[in-house]
C-alpha cells in the first residue's frame, strides 16, 4: 500500500499497474508455474490490503510466508527495482505486519478447531470420499443426533452417533429410510483414517469463531491471518475442505454491506486446484454460488493455482483481477494451459500476450485488474513490486513469541471436551440400567435361602426315557440370557418346586436383572469406551 491509496502490484518503463480498493471484492486470480514469484505477488497484495486496514487469510504451504511478522532486508535486486520505479517515493518502506499464526494440529500456530455439528455431513462425506448411499447414512445419522439434542462436537461423539443409529435401526428406518450397516461399517472405518491426519484435534472446541480472522491492530492495519500448512497439504482433502468451510461460513454469516470502498475481508485460497479436483457437480454449484454472492458480504477471494487451467470456467468468468506469471509450453498439455491463460486477458497491441507468457523472467508478470467502471484493463507486462516484509522464513523462535503474545491464545490454545452425544448416550444407557438400585439385604437372604433348599429339596424323578441332564432347576445363565436376549430355558420336564423355592426364585431373577444390566452396561461402555 502506497500514498495514493492505491494497491500497487507492478511497473513497467511506461506505467505502473495499481489495485483499486474499491474493486478488489470484485475477486482475482494470480497463476504461474513453480518457482516463478507467485508468492512475492501473494506477499506483496496481502501488505497492502493489510495497510489498508483489510484483515486477509491466507496458508501458508512452504513455510515462507511466515516471513510478514519480521521487517524486510534490503537485497541487491529489492534495491534495483525501488531505485528504477521510485518506489521509495511512492511510500515503500521496510516493515513488519501484525500477524497472527494458526495450525489445524496446534503446532506452529493457534490451534484451529470445529465441531463436527458446524462442519456438517455434506463436507464432511467430502472430507471421507463417501458414496452417496455412505453420504446417506450420515445425513441420517445427524438428522437423528438434532433431532434428539445429541450434539455431534468430536469424533467419538459421531462414532457413538453412528453406533446408537445402527443398533436402534429398527426404530429410525421408519421416518428416515433404510440404514445399511454396511455403510455404516465403511464410514467408522473411514473415521479412523481422519483420526490418522490429526482429525481429533482439529474436530473439537472451543471451536473456531470466524470474527476473530476480521480484526485491526491499534495502529489501524489488518491483521494478517496465516494457517500453517504445510503438514496439512499432506491431506488435501482436509486442507480443501476446511477452507470450503471457512468460505460457507462468511457466506452465510457475514451481513450484506452492499458496496464498500474497500472490502471487509480477503481470502487468499493457495493451491486452488485441489478444491476443484474431482469435485462433485454439487460442490461445484455451491462455489460458484459463493463466488458471485459474497463480494455483496465485502470479501474479496484470491485464487492461486499454477494455471487459470485450474478453476472451472464459471469461476474463473467471475475473477476480474488477474496475475499471470510464467508457464512453461513444454508439452501438448501445457501449450493448451498457455493458450488458455493468453485468452483470460484482454489483448495489449504491444506484443502477443501467449508467447509473453513463456518468456517471463522471475518476478515478471502478465497483470490485468479492473478500471472505475469494472472493465478489465488492458494487460501489461510488468516488475512484481517487491514486499516491504522479511523474504523467507522466520524461525521458530520469534513464531513462538509471537504466538505467546497472542490475545486469542487464552480462548483457543486448551481444549475443552464439554457434554455432546458421547456422554449423552452414556448416561442414557446409565439411566436405563438402573444403576441406581440395589438388591435389597432381605432378598439376598430369600435368594441364598432358595439356593440352600433347592440343593436339599427331593427331586420327583421323572420316567427313565425322558431324565434331563442334572442341574438346578433356575440358574443366573438362564436369566441373564432371558433378559439379554429373550431366550428361555430349554424346555423339558423340571423337578417340582415348593412355594418357598418358587418365592426365591422370583427374587432372584429380580436379583439377576440388576447383574445383567451391569452387564449391559459393562459392554456398551466397552462398545463406546473403544471410540476415545
Amino acid at each position: 500500500m502506497y500514498a495514493d491509496e492505491k494497491i500497487l502490484i507492478g511497473c513497467n518503463e511506461n506505467t505502473c499497474v495499481s489495485l483499486l480498493p474499491k474493486l478488489a471484492n470484485r475477486h482475482g486470480l494470480i497463476a504461474g508455474a513453480t518457482g516463478t514469484g507467485k508468492t512475492i505477488t501473494l506477499k506483496t497484495l496481502v501488505e497492502s490490503f493489510s495497510d489498508l486496514g483489510v484483515p486477509v487469510f491466507l496458508a501458508d504451504m512452504k513455510g515462507d510466508i511466515s516471513g510478514l511478522a519480521k521487517i524486510g532486508s534490503e537485497t541487491e535486486k529489492i534495491k534495483a527495482n525501488v531505485d528504477k520505479y521510485g518506489l521509495a517515493e511512492k511510500g515503500f518502506k521496510y516493515q513488519a505486519y501484525p500477524v497472527e499464526f494458526w495450525d489445524l494440529f496446534g503446532a506452529k500456530g493457534l490451534p484451529v478447531r470445529v465441531t463436527l455439528s458446524e462442519m456438517g455431513p455434506t463436507l464432511l462425506a467430502k472430507i471421507l470420499n463417501l458414496s452417496e448411499a455412505q453420504t446417506g447414512v450420515l445425513n441420517i445419522v445427524f438428522r437423528v443426533a438434532d433431532s434428539n439434542s445429541l450434539p455431534i462436537i468430536d469424533l467419538k461423539d459421531l462414532k457413538a452417533m453412528i453406533n446408537h443409529v445402527v443398533e436402534n435401526k429398527a426404530q429410525y428406518e421408519s421416518e428416515y429410510g433404510a440404514i445399511a450397516e454396511k455403510s455404516a461399517n465403511t464410514i467408522l472405518r473411514s473415521l479412523i483414517a481422519l483420526e490418522d491426519q490429526g482429525g481429533n484435534d482439529f474436530f473439537f472446541e472451543p471451536a473456531l469463531d470466524l470474527n476473530d480472522f476480521i480484526r485491526v491492530n491499534d495502529n489501524g492495519k489488518g491483521i494478517i491471518n496465516i494457517l500453517d500448512a504445510q503438514k496439512l497439504s499432506l491431506s488435501p482433502e482436509l486442507y480443501s475442505t476446511f477452507l470450503l468451510w471457512m468460505l460457507s461460513e462468511l457466506f452465510e454469516n457475514l451481513p450484506e454491506v452492499g458496496d464498500m470502498d474497500k472490502p471487509k475481508f480477503v481470502f487468499f485460497f493457495d493451491e486452488a486446484h485441489l478444491l476443484f479436483d474431482d469435485m462433485s457437480v454439487e460442490f461445484g454449484k455451491k462455489i460458484e454460488q459463493i463466488v458471485r454472492l459474497i463480494r455483496s458480504k465485502g470479501v474479496g477471494l484470491y485464487f492461486i493455482s499454477q494455471s487459470p487451467a485450474d478453476i472451472p470456467d464459471d469461476i474463473l468468468a467471475q475473477l476480474g483481477n488477474r496475475v499471470q506469471h510464467a508457464l512453461h509450453a513444454y508439452t501438448p498439455k501445457d501449450q493448451k494451459a498457455v493458450k488458455v491463460a493468453a485468452e483470460t486477458f484482454r489483448p495489449n497491441p504491444e506484443f502477443n500476450t501467449e508467447d509473453v507468457i513463456s518468456e517471463l523472467g522471475i518476478g515478471q508478470a502478465l497483470v490485468s485488474v479492473l478500471d472505475e467502471n469494472g472493465v478489465p484493463g488492458i494487460v501489461e507486462k510488468v516488475d512484481i513490486v517487491p514486499p516491504q516484509s522479511y523474504i523467507g522464513a522466520i524461525d521458530d523462535a520469534m513464531r513462538e513469541e509471537l504466538i505467546n503474545l497472542s490475545e486469542l491464545k487464552g480462548k483457543y490454545f486448551e481444549p475443552v471436551d464439554p457434554e455432546s452425544a458421547y456422554e449423552l448416550l452414556l448416561n442414557k444407557i446409565d439411566s436405563d440400567s438402573n444403576l441406581e438400585s440395589e438388591v435389597a439385604p432381605e432378598t439376598k437372604e430369600a435368594v441364598e435361602e432358595a439356593i440352600e433348599q433347592n440343593h436339599e429339596a427331593p427331586v420327583e424323578e421323572a420316567p427313565a426315557q425322558e431324565t434331563p441332564q442334572e442341574k438346578p432347576a433356575f440358574g443366573l445363565g438362564d436369566i441373564i440370557g432371558t433378559v439379554m436376549g429373550g431366550s428361555q430355558p430349554a424346555k423339558g420336564k423340571r423337578a417340582k418346586k415348593s412355594e418357598t423355592q418358587k418365592m426365591a426364585e422370583r427374587a432372584a431373577s429380580q436379583a439377576a436383572n440388576t447383574v445383567a444390566r451391569e452387564v449391559t452396561k459393562g459392554i456398551m461402555r466397552g462398545i463406546f469406551g473403544q471410540m476415545k
